[in-house]
């Protein structure tokens, strides 16, 4: 055992181990910066992670301007450069860092990232602006108010408005926003959802509970929409979530854990109720999914409510996979889709299911998805930002050249943000696509 816990790179799966944020040594400045040296000179003497996000060139670019070329020159003042970078996508604990435990060494970067968003946020709070894009309830119960919702979209779309807001609020010109819409998910839900005959086969009940999302119901119902007519051309019962409050994913990457416990307060005891009542749970946004299956578990280990949720809580191809593996998928299409651009979310990748998606458009006759397994650079918010478009730009440009290589008949990611990023800058599309409205499409639904 000790020899596997010092070889670098191991076919041994990653640890994960439990946040402990509830800790007095948490939240100690001192000791973060400690460990913070600490992993930053082992990153330093590796630089594999350099190509992923801005954080690595931020750190290494540090060290090597420091009067000593290495760690030790470089001043716990600037220690918080390299985590602003970060926006938690887990791609450097995922698949490239060869010391996540249980190598001895014990480096876990996106979470050593999260306790360092956390003190400083504890200490200084954060900016207005990030207070407001970080409120996702708020900001999605203001846009959706009929009349308000198309007086936003219409000054979204104005150059002059938009420059304006870059000035005074600090969202860069140029970075797509969502469009809202009043007429929400859960106003039109009801028109589609049919009852259907339940069969529990394999881990999967046959009956769904969609967690909307305030994403999924404010900006994107169409997607939500065309998984409820998916399933349901699949035999599988969909019903909305009596309710929901933001996962706590926006807030998570803030540092403000107090508001992410918050978000968890209410919706996990609802997730329970339904888990208990025999639903499985699924969301269309990957970072839903992976807050309910991974973030706020680590963060609740012994928190027999949240572990029962995280149980029932699926990816929706992943869900449509293990059905097909007990002969249930429905395989016969009307359309074929052609060649399709697949970048895989992130937040997907971290959730260890492989490429469901990929699997499931692939059984389409005469269609080939040609996929993508890098970051789109959005995150959320870190492509927003006038001070950190740019850099999510550059991310960003491996998947628009190999995009605009292909030129698809259709770019889609499940991501719905990061299908928009790429768009945005692509020339050879104009329209993000969700896999889901391909694969309802596919199935010649209305």
């Amino acid at each position: 055992m000790s020899e596997n816990r010092n070889r670098e790179g191991s076919l041994e799966a990653p640890t994960r181990h439990p946040i402990d944020w509830q800790s007095e040594d948490y939240w100690n400045k001192d000791s973060l910066n400690k460990e913070l040296e600490r992993v930053y000179d082992i990153c330093h003497g590796c630089r594999r992670c350099v190509s992923l996000c801005d954080a690595f060139p931020t750190l290494f670019d540090l060290v090597d301007e420091s009067e000593t070329m290495e760690v030790d020159g470089v001043s716990t003042d600037d220690y918080h450069k390299v985590v602003e970078q970060c926006y938690l996508c887990d791609m450097c604990y995922m698949s490239k860092c060869p010391y996540v435990p249980p190598h001895e060494w014990n480096v876990d970067f996106p979470h050593l990232m999260l306790r360092a968003k956390a003190i400083h946020f504890k200490e200084q709070g954060a900016s207005k602006r990030d207070s407001i894009i970080t409120n996702t309830d708020m900001v999605a119960k203001m846009g959706t108010i009929p009349v308000v919702d198309v007086t936003i979209n219409k000054l979204n779309k104005s150059e002059g408005f938009r420059k304006t807001l870059e000035k005074s609020f600090g969202v860069h010109h140029k970075a797509p926003l969502p469009e809202f819409s009043s007429n929400t998910l859960r106003k039109q839900a009801g028109k589609v959802i049919e009852p259907q005959r339940v069969e529990e086969l394999g881990r999967t009940k046959g009956k769904v509970a969609l967690f909307t999302s305030c994403y999924g119901n404010s900006y994107d119902a169409q997607t939500g929409l065309d998984l409820i007519k998916v399933f349901q051309h699949n035999n599988i019962q969909v019903e909305l979530t009596p309710s929901e409050v933001c996962c706590g994913m926006p807030k998570l990457e803030l540092g403000d854990l107090d508001a992410v416990h918050k978000a968890k307060q209410s919706n996990i005891a609802m997730l329970h109720d339904l888990v208990m009542r025999g639903y499985d749970l699924t969301s269309t946004i990957p970072s839903c999914v992976l807050m309910f299956k991974q973030e706020i578990p680590l963060m609740y280990p012994d928190d027999e409510q949240v572990q029962a949720v995280k149980e029932a809580f699926f990816d929706p191809f992943e869900y449509l996979f293990l059905r097909h593996k007990q002969g249930a998928f429905n395989t016969e299409f009307s359309k074929d889709l052609g060649d399709i651009t697949y970048q895989v979310a992130c937040h997907l990748r971290v959730q260890n299911i492989g490429l469901k998606t990929r699997d499931i458009l692939s059984m389409i006759p005469n269609t080939q998805v040609h996929v993508q397994e890098r970051c789109s650079g959005h995150d959320g918010t870190y492509a927003v930002k006038a001070e950190s478009y740019d850099k999510s730009v550059k991310i960003a440009r491996p998947v628009v050249r190999k995009v605009d290589q292909v030129k698809p008949a259709y770019h889609a990611s499940d991501c719905p943000m990061a299908s928009k990023q790429i768009v945005h800058l692509a020339e050879s599309v104009d329209t993000a696509s969700h896999p889901m409205t391909l694969l309802r499409m596919a199935y010649g639904l209305d």
